[in-house]
């Protein structure tokens, strides 16, 4: 078994937040402190997503600063533009092998994980260092990857883990080494984009370190909240497709997690956070790694000021509760200022964004230092909650460093991308009903990575690729994602992005009307993240620069719906590229060989869920 090796110390003192916890009482970050007086902002003014390149006012991070961090760079950093260069490299080492998982005390199901642990490891690092993991793939029968949820990869296309695009799986034995910088900072995560490993347990946090939109006393780390099915992901991804055919709903999940643990009847455990401190300010960093759940997460008689959306530090902003959709990511601060008690934490399955679960409301137990028992049921009430499917809008995101997205050139460049399902003849020779973007479902091929073509110079890219080519840097590109009101199946699509953050320009009902542009949309310092929900029967505008190129996939991040085609690619700027190397080049290599024989063929579009299980 191989555990993960750090080769520098992080920045951030972490708590492991499953199970039960306490604070150390030299758990102090960074302390309290005010907004600089000065933000270096970028403003996008023109059709040329130009910055400016100047470097921030001195500032240092201390205990009145949590916005600063190091002479130069701030929260106020564009770090589209710049990072720091730590001269660091952070390493790991980790290795994928089959296990079993009773996370709620349920019967004991098949599951994978990475050196042993359930969710996998979390991987920290601080802003402007190297990452490095070498993965070692020990699951017999099938192939593996890991993406890097959110990084944006820029210059390093070819580390994106997507097989099939970026890459070809890694064979069954062998290892792969990741190697990356850390150019944002905040909350993310990583997971397998490859057969059933992410449902199954192949997922994880990162962390890195860096500075905030607003000040607390404590970090208590990632809480990582899923989905959770009894049956294999595999299985679930086969009933998922099965009931879509005959046009019904997914499968229910059994249960949502907080930090892998939950209670099933007497069984099971709760995630605990204890010994808070009355007054304090504590910092949560909550990410949605379900595979088809939106969730609503809050803390009893607690408010939550939202400091970041996906990667993007936002000015700070007072909710009761945060509706997180599957990828997205948010931090937030509390402040412990309640009665010294025992409150639960509730995460819990939206039913209006037609997340399905048997036992929705999954319960965490945080509790003061001076609580009566610590350990006690806690007896505080959920309140009034929203229960709509309506996610924070451009009046509460706003980015802290300002950006203007350039509304010349919309209506001469903007596509529209229609999301639908249909009848279409796949690879595998049967009629089966797909998600599809523009009539056609994405399909790729492990051993012909899209980097394959690019490093050949082949243009003959199939069409169930779903390539849009994007070929010149330096410019806007807008993007309306339609989803038909009179589709079989209008439901919520949380969206994502590799390889960029997108400018979240606006989203309505119905179809969108060019007749009402621009007033419908927002160009000044609109929301900007990295996964961003459709409405059911609605449309969703974004747009983004092209600035990094490569082959970045954009996809719905519910498993069931990329398994089943609902996602594009952008090759962008191809002649500028960067390719894989010869190991990478070494790696496809063994995977065609072993593809020729392998146990189980690739039944789906190759990019997540429905790859038979070797442990089933």
């Amino acid at each position: 078994m191989r555990f993960p090796m750090i080769t520098h110390t992080c920045l951030l003192a972490y708590i492991s937040t499953s199970l039960a916890e306490t604070i150390p009482s030299d758990h102090i970050l960074w302390g309290e402190g005010g907004r600089p007086t000065t933000l270096d902002k970028r403003q996008q003014a023109s059709a040329t997503p130009t910055s400016t390149r100047v470097a921030d006012s001195a500032c240092t991070n201390g205990p009145f600063t949590r916005s600063c961090w190091s002479d130069g760079f701030s929260a106020a950093t564009d770090f589209d533009a710049k990072w720091p260069t730590t001269g660091k490299m952070v390493t790991y080492n980790w290795e994928l092998q089959e296990s079993t998982c009773n996370p709620d005390g349920s019967d004991t199901r098949p599951c994978v994980k990475i050196n042993g642990q359930f969710p996998g490891p979390t991987l920290y690092a601080d802003w402007g260092d190297t990452i490095q993991v070498t993965l070692k793939n020990s699951v017999p029968n099938n192939g593996t990857g890991i993406h890097w949820h959110g990084i944006r990869q820029l210059g390093s296309c070819p580390q994106d883990g997507v097989p099939g695009i970026t890459e070809c799986p890694l064979t069954p034995g062998d290892t792969r080494t990741y190697t990356f910088k850390a150019t944002q900072f905040g909350t993310t995560w990583y997971h397998s984009h490859f057969s059933a490993q992410y449902g199954d347990g192949a997922f994880g946090a990162i962390v890195i370190n860096g500075p905030a939109s607003s000040n607390y006393d404590y970090d208590l780390g990632p809480y990582i909240l899923t989905d959770w099915y009894y049956k294999t992901s595999w299985q679930q991804g086969l009933l998922a497709h099965n009931n879509l055919q005959a046009g019904g709903p997914p499968p229910n999940a059994n249960t949502v997690l907080i930090n892998g643990t939950n209670v099933k009847g007497s069984t099971g455990s709760y995630a605990k956070t204890q010994n808070l401190i009355k007054d304090k300010k504590y910092r949560l960093r909550l990410i949605n790694t379900s595979a088809d759940n939106t969730l609503r997460v809050s803390l009893d008689n607690h408010k939550f000021t939202v400091i970041t959306a996906d990667l993007v530090p936002v000015k700070p902003w007072v909710t009761d509760s945060v509706l997180i959709s599957v990828g997205q990511r948010y931090d937030v601060i509390f402040t412990a200022n309640q009665a010294a008690a025992t409150y639960w934490f509730r995460a819990s399955a939206v039913a209006a964004c037609v997340s399905s679960n048997d036992n929705p409301d999954a319960l965490a137990i945080f509790s003061y230092k001076d609580a009566p028992n610590q350990n006690a049921t806690p007896s505080s009430s959920a309140g009034s909650l929203p229960r709509d499917c309506n996610e924070p809008d451009n009046t509460n995101l706003v980015p802290w460093v300002t950006n203007t997205v350039d509304q010349t050139a919309f209506m001469n460049q903007v596509q529209t991308l229609d999301v639908d399902i249909s009848q279409t003849v796949t690879t595998n020779g049967q009629n089966i009903v797909v998600w599809s973007i523009n009539l056609t479902a994405i399909n790729v091929e492990w051993q012909d990575p899209t980097l394959e073509y690019v490093a050949t110079k082949n243009t003959s890219y199939p069409s169930a690729y779903n390539l849009i080519e994007l070929p010149k840097e330096g410019i806007w590109t807008y993007w309306i994602i339609q989803e038909p009101a009179d589709t079989r199946v209008p439901i919520p699509h949380p969206i994502h992005l590799h390889g960029h953050d997108f400018y979240v320009l606006g989203r309505g009902q119905g179809v969108f009307d060019p007749s009402s542009f621009p007033s419908t949309l927002t160009w000044q310092n609109p929301t900007r993240r990295d996964v961003a929900l459709l409405p059911g029967g609605g449309w969703l505008a974004i747009a983004f620069p092209t600035d990094n190129p490569g082959a970045w996939l954009m996809h719905c991040h519910i498993a069931w719906h990329v398994s089943d085609g609902l996602a594009v690619q952008f090759l962008e700027a191809k002649d500028q590229a960067p390719l894989g190397d010869s190991a990478w080049q070494n790696g496809c290599s063994k995977w065609t060989e072993y593809q020729k024989t392998m146990k189980y063929p690739k039944t789906d579009s190759g990019l997540k869920m429905m790859m038979r299980d070797s442990y089933f």
